[in-house]
C-alpha cells in the first residue's frame, strides 16, 4: 500500500498526450488553451476617461483658474477631439478618449455646473486624475494568456476583446464511464430493498464535463467472464476507462484481474487514505489508461478529483496545487492514514462536517470539498492549515 503522495506522482508521471482542436468562443467555456494570446493592441488603446465630469489643463487649474467654459461635450464612442484654448473644458463622459490637450479629468461630484461653465469645488487635484493611461494594462504583442489556462468567462472577456473568435483548446481524451454491481440499477428504476441506483457514474460523468470531458456511462455485471469480453470491447473506442465498484478484495471485486487479463500494467493498488483506500491504476502498452475507484460514494468522488482530475489538468498543462485552508475547529483521526476530511468552507476557514462515512453521499451536498490531513499526524488544531480539495468547479 502506497501513501496518497506516491500514487498522485505515479499518476501524473503518466500523462495522456492530448491533440489540439478549434473551438468557437461561444464553445469555448470549461476547455483548456492550446496556445498563447497576445494583446493585439495596447490595452486600453487610448487614454481613456473613467469619470463622468470636464477634461481641463491641469496648468490652467494649478495657475489659479477656477471657473472653466465648456466648449463642448465628449461621448464615449467619439473620436478624439482636441481642446483648442487652456483656459476651456470639455465635458467628458466615462470611457471617451481622453481630448487633446488635457491631461486632468474632474468628476461632476467636484463641480458646479451652471449656464456653460463648471467651477472646480474640489480643495486639491492630482494631474492625471480619472485617467486610465494607453497601455497601461498591457502593451500590444504582451501575452495575455498561456497555454494551459483554463477558459472561464474572465478569459473569455480577454478572448472577445483581442477578437479571438475562434481558439485552439486541447481535446480531451476518449472515455467511458463503467459502474459496476449488481446491487445497482439504473437511474429510472424503481429500486428494490436491496438494491441502489446508479448514482456514481452519474456523479463522475457530472464532474469530467466541468472541464468539458464528455462520457458515456455503462453498467455492468459482477461476473468475471462478462466484465473481460465488455472491457476488451470498451478498449476498441474508449482511451480512458474509469470505474466504480469491484476494486476491492471481495469475492465478487474482479476488476483489478480483469484489467490485467485486457494488457494492462498494474501501477498501484491501495493508497494508504481514507476515504478511498482500494483504489487502482493502470496503463496499457498503447496508451490506453484504467482508473478503478472504490464503489463507496464518498469514496469514488473523491478519488475522482484528487487523482483523475489531477491527471487531466497535469497533462493539458494545468498546474495540480491546492490552496492550504486553516481548519475551524479541532479534529481528531487516529488511524494512520491521509483522511480526507468532509469540510465547508466558511470565513474562509474549513469547518469539518460529520457524516456517515464512505457511504453518506448525501452529506457531498452539504460540502465545499475535502481537507487533505496528514498521515503523521492524528490530532488537528483549529487555525492549522491544510490542502483543500474542491469539487465545486
Amino acid at each position: 500500500m502506497i501513501t496518497v503522495e506516491e500514487a498522485l506522482r505515479l499518476v501524473l508521471e503518466r500523462p495522456f498526450h492530448p491533440t489540439v482542436r478549434t473551438a468557437s468562443l461561444s464553445d469555448a467555456l470549461g476547455y483548456i488553451l492550446a496556445e498563447d494570446v497576445a494583446a493585439d493592441r495596447d490595452f486600453p488603446p487610448f487614454d481613456r476617461v473613467t469619470m463622468d465630469g470636464i477634461a481641463l489643463s491641469y496648468a490652467s487649474w494649478s495657475g489659479g483658474q477656477r471657473t472653466f467654459p465648456l466648449a463642448g461635450l465628449v461621448a464615449a464612442g467619439s473620436p478624439r477631439v482636441a481642446l483648442t484654448h487652456p483656459a476651456t473644458a470639455l465635458e467628458v463622459m466615462t470611457g471617451a478618449v481622453l481630448p487633446s490637450n488635457t491631461d486632468t479629468v474632474v468628476r461632476y461630484e467636484d463641480l458646479e455646473v451652471r449656464d456653460g461653465q463648471a467651477t472646480v469645488r474640489a480643495a486639491d487635484l492630482i494631474k492625471g486624475q480619472s485617467i486610465h493611461r494607453r497601455g497601461s494594462d498591457a502593451r500590444r504583442g504582451d501575452i495575455l494568456l498561456r497555454r494551459g489556462t483554463i477558459i472561464s468567462p474572465a478569459e473569455i472577456a480577454l478572448l472577445a476583446s483581442v477578437g479571438k473568435v475562434n481558439v485552439s483548446v486541447y481535446a480531451p481524451p476518449s472515455a467511458i464511464v463503467v459502474s459496476t454491481g449488481d446491487e445497482l440499477v439504473a437511474l429510472d428504476a424503481e429500486p428494490l430493498e436491496h438494491q441502489v441506483r446508479r448514482s456514481n457514474a452519474a456523479a463522475i460523468q457530472a464532474a469530467m464535463m466541468y472541464t468539458r470531458w464528455k462520457a458515456d456511462t455503462v453498467h455492468l455485471p459482477d461476473n468475471e467472464d462478462v466484465l473481460h469480453g465488455a472491457v476488451s470491447e470498451l478498449l476498441q473506442n474508449n482511451d480512458v476507462l474509469i470505474f466504480s465498484g469491484g476494486v476491492s478484495k471481495g469475492k465478487f471485486d474482479f476488476i483489478p484481474l480483469v484489467l490485467l487479463k485486457c494488457g494492462f500494467g498494474q501501477v498501484f493498488h491501495e493508497v494508504r487514505q481514507r476515504p478511498g483506500k482500494p483504489m487502482w491504476f493502470g496503463t496499457r502498452p498503447d496508451g490506453k489508461f484504467a482508473f478503478a475507484l472504490p464503489g463507496n460514494p464518498v469514496s469514488t468522488f473523491m478519488c475522482y478529483h484528487q487523482y483523475v482530475r489531477s491527471w487531466f489538468w497535469s497533462s493539458l498543462g494545468v498546474p495540480v496545487r491546492k490552496q492550504l485552508v486553516p481548519l475551524a475547529s479541532d479534529f481528531n483521526f487516529e488511524p494512520r492514514l491521509t483522511h480526507f476530511l468532509q469540510v465547508r468552507l466558511e470565513d474562509g476557514k474549513a469547518t469539518p462536517i460529520p457524516g456517515g462515512g464512505s457511504g453518506d453521499f448525501v452529506n457531498l451536498q452539504a460540502v465545499d470539498g475535502f481537507l487533505e490531513l496528514p498521515a503523521e499526524k492524528s490530532a488537528f488544531r483549529a487555525g492549522e492549515a491544510f490542502p483543500f480539495l474542491s469539487f465545486r468547479q
